[in-house]
């Protein structure tokens, strides 16, 4: 059996699923692997046989996307090129986590896929969203549309919905709790998170920042760029987690029992979604109309945190289950 399976590159979530995903596909036949997209810091360990351009968003600084950076980078002439390059008819099945080439040229061509992702449970009406008239409704929507879907969440609204997949890495990792703050927020810069977290002294920040090349310290906060391996550590061993409003790093904090507080892109449907959720069970938020953000901090790492989640182990069970329904 020959398996393509698409990801989208931008994000460490998309990647993070599949470095979980691929060895157990590979169980099955020969797997192909494309990513699209830039602004991953973590990497797939297997080859990729298709690097594609496709359509990314670009972190922006304030809270939300840079809009003229990610506008720069679109090019539709390559993408329509790019769709006419992936042999599709040469698989037997057709995995996409919200990878917009392949999924439009299995549209277009008439060939069937599986939309194998976080965004894939946004099909159901049953998953929690605030009512909104977002034009990026349409985004989730249309981006990267397949013929059939399982999705991912932190419950499981729908029948076709799972819990999240967790990373092998993070299921084995030894948990302490050393008093110290881990963040991670890609879209604002550190320079404005420094100044509001060093008003809370009594707390050791780490902050891990796609907007600095260097390390350094500043009073009670340590800023580091962007890297897996210390992130991780930093994270088993912290209170609490202060990051975006994206899918796998709130999952991974839940699974691990670490306090979470999520500021949600600004105009990200999907991470507002997230939030949404994520409030429905009594879990703090910092929304785009909130302009002082240190009071939320303060009463967030003054007061306790109580909840449970259960992500059973079940990866390997809904693989099987989408191999065994869907190839062909």
């Amino acid at each position: 059996m020959k398996i393509l399976y698409a990801i989208q590159g931008t994000g460490n979530g998309h990647i993070s699923r599949a470095r979980e995903i691929v060895p157990l596909l590979q169980k099955y036949g020969e797997v192909d692997l494309l990513v699209s997209g830039t602004q991953a810091d973590v990497k797939l360990v297997q080859d990729v046989k298709y690097q594609l351009h496709g359509f990314s968003f670009i972190f922006g600084k304030k809270g939300g996307v840079n809009h003229y950076e990610t506008w720069k980078t679109m090019n539709l002439p390559r993408f329509m090129k790019d769709m006419k390059t992936i042999p599709l008819k040469d698989y037997n099945l057709i995995l996409n986590d919200f990878e917009p080439v392949t999924a439009w040229a299995c549209r277009t061509q008439g060939v069937e896929s599986v939309g194998l992702s976080h965004q894939a449970s946004f099909q159901s009406r049953k998953v929690p969203k605030p009512k909104s008239i977002d034009w990026a409704q349409l985004v989730m929507k249309y981006y990267a549309p397949a013929s059939h879907y399982v999705g991912f969440h932190f419950e499981r609204y729908d029948d076709f919905i799972y819990t999240p997949v967790i990373r092998a890495e993070i299921r084995n990792m030894v948990v302490s709790n050393l008093g110290h703050y881990s963040v991670y927020l890609p879209a604002i810069d550190d320079k404005f998170l420094v100044p509001i977290l060093k008003q809370i002294p009594q707390v050791k920040w780490e902050v891990f920042s796609k907007h600095t090349k260097i390390s350094y310290m500043d009073g009670n906060v340590a800023v580091s760029p962007v890297n897996n391996e210390l992130f991780n550590k930093s994270l088993a061993s912290c209170e609490g987690l202060f990051t975006g409003g994206g899918f796998e790093g709130p999952a991974e904090a839940l699974f691990l029992g670490k306090k979470l507080l999520v500021a949600p892109m600004k105009f990200q449907y999907e991470q507002q979604c997230n939030a949404f959720a994520l409030k429905k069970f009594g879990l703090p938020v910092i929304w785009g109309s909130n302009r002082n953000w240190l009071p939320i901090i303060k009463n967030w790492v003054n007061n306790p945190q109580e909840h449970q989640f259960h992500f059973p182990d079940e990866t390997a069970a809904v693989i099987d289950k989408v191999v065994k329904d869907f190839a062909r």
